[in-house]
């Protein structure tokens, strides 16, 4: 049998040859406008932050299993910040532009960013020894997770002509962040057609275009009219759909006092009923604790177990007789709802132009004139590499083909040879199952509840043993979804009338209950207690 260690080392000189070829090719083209393997040291070229918040440390290391380099964040909970300034500043405008770089999350990523930043000029206000969060950028790009938070962001500053303002403007359902620790390589297509496309892998995720208001949030062209803000909604507009009748009358057999539920007169004792036997007995095994002391832990009683007499005969103790449903029950009359004659509907301000509204045929980039990466993470062990600007798709591809692939396989197959080994590790067929789970997580129609799904499939994917189970959990989330879809105004409408219900009983509950305690504090002496076995050991 082949040596594993032997296979992998075959495998990463392939690497080394073919990345090699690559980046000679690479260097040779027009079509690169910036492109860092970080094969040299960063000094020099890129640029940390002095600003006093940024306090975490950039290092220039090898990638885990690999002769390639990278920039790593170097500690973890620590803002880091650190940025390149380009040679010339790139105009995005009527070209393809190919975004793209990898990212590996040695230690994973549990709450922080991972993506970079693409900068405006320094005309705009920035020099990068102060590179921060308020630096302007033109696009943000890359992978964040935290909280709610799990996708691979694309965010365009796009400045409005009107107001001239600049505007973040999100895709909408972007896709998700891988959850393993491999290599991954993100790719941001900019297109003269309007069209973005955001790759995994060299894999489209998703394609919007950036004058459509389904695919940006929000959109970049704004709506031609607005809500008047000065608009007011007059004193007198009903906006009730149903009023109660208001020549209703109570009718005079209706009984508000009626209780819910009686004692069914027609119940009968079944036979073989044990009166006299308790359902619990001591337990005629246990036995009173050598160190067991009276005075300090109170009087022993043995604990209780279920009364085997009971478990052949109908039941044990004082019977009595059943509850059923009062037929003579009607509740708290109301009157009908009939239709009101003075409803003009719900209201709403008046429409007025849009001050702001322009029209766009493409959007008006900003150019790039630096690369940052600036960030607050939780995990340290992020490792960036092989940044690319370039002018044609063809290139990225030929990277993707070239040098990450080669190293995305040999890390696939180490982690495949290390699932092996284990014996609590997924098997194929799980592993089928996750990816198609993944994919559901990326509906839209999931909402809110898409990061407890995806935190489901990671506890799934890291405790083999659990999987069934959580696996089932996810199961009945997704299918508690899709009732609350399509029940969900009727189930609204059960649930306020139950809560009505559930009100008035709970306050005719506290009424009882604050008499009953008023007796108490009247003279009522509280029973002694003896103390049952238990004990903190």
């Amino acid at each position: 049998m082949e040596n594993p260690n032997r296979k992998i080392w075959i495998m990463q000189c392939l690497l080394l040859f073919s990345f090699a070829c690559f980046i000679s090719q690479l260097y040779a083209s027009d079509d690169v406008i910036l492109y860092e393997s970080f094969e040299e040291d960063f000094e020099g070229r890129w640029i940390a932050s002095e600003k006093p918040e940024y306090t975490g440390v950039w290092k220039h290391v090898k990638s885990e299993g690999h002769d390639d380099h990278g920039l790593l964040v170097g500690e973890k909970a620590r803002k880091h910040a650190i940025v390149k300034p380009l040679d010339h500043p790139v105009d995005l405008k009527d070209k393809t532009i190919v975004l793209q770089y990898e990212v590996r999350l040695q230690n994973g990523l549990e709450c922080g960013g991972a993506y970079i930043k693409y900068l405006r000029p320094q005309e705009a206000g920035w020099i990068p020894k102060e590179f921060d969060n308020e630096s302007p950028y033109t696009i943000m790009f890359g992978p964040d997770r935290c909280g709610a938070t799990n996708k691979v962001h694309f965010i365009l500053k796009h400045k409005n002509p009107k107001s001239g303002k600049f505007v973040e403007h999100h895709l909408k359902f972007p896709p998700s962040v891988p959850s393993d620790k491999l290599t991954h390589v993100y790719t941001a297509i900019l297109r003269p057609d309007n069209e973005v496309s955001i790759l995994v892998d060299g894999e489209e995720k998703k394609k919007g275009n950036f004058l459509s208001g389904d695919d940006f949030d929000p959109p970049l062209i704004p709506s031609k009219t607005i809500p008047d803000p000065d608009d007011k909604k007059p004193e007198d507009w009903d906006e009730r759909a149903k009023i109660p009748d208001p020549v209703a009358t109570k009718p005079d057999d209706w009984d508000e006092d009626a209780p819910m539920e009686i004692e069914d007169d027609e119940a009968e004792k079944p036979e073989g009923w044990l009166d006299l036997e308790p359902e619990e007995v001591d337990d005629p095994e246990a036995a009173k604790p050598e160190d067991w002391d009276d005075e300090e832990d109170g009087e022993w009683e043995a604990p209780k177990v279920d009364n085997p007499k009971c478990a052949e005969a109908p039941g044990c103790g004082e019977w009595k007789r059943p509850m059923k449903r009062n037929p003579a029950y009607k509740g708290k009359w109301h009157a009908p709802l009939i239709d009101n004659p003075a409803y003009k509907g719900i209201w709403k301000p008046q429409e007025i132009d849009n001050p702001e509204y322009f029209e766009l045929e493409k959007p008006d980039f900003e150019p790039i004139a630096a690369v940052g990466i600036e960030i607050w993470t939780m995990q340290d062990g992020i490792l960036f590499d092989n940044i690319l600007i370039a002018s044609n798709e063809k290139v990225a591809e030929t990277y993707r083909e070239t040098a990450w692939k080669p190293k995305f396989t040999v890390e696939k197959e180490k982690q495949k040879e290390e699932e092996a080994t284990e014996s609590d590790g997924l098997k194929g067929f799980q592993k089928v199952v996750f990816e198609y789970l993944y994919k559901v997580a990326d509906l839209p129609f999931l909402g809110d509840h898409k990061v407890k799904v995806l935190d489901l499939l990671e506890k799934a994917e890291k405790q083999a043993n659990l999987t069934i189970g959580i696996l089932a959990s996810i199961v009945v989330v997704l299918f508690s979804i899709l009732l609350k879809l399509i029940f969900g105004g009727k189930k609204a409408n059960v649930r306020a009338e139950a809560k009505k219900t559930e009100v008035a009983e709970s306050s005719d509950n506290q009424e009882s209950t604050e008499a009953k305690d008023e007796q108490n504090d009247d003279g009522g002496a509280a029973a002694p207690r003896r103390r049952v076995q238990r004990r903190d050991d």
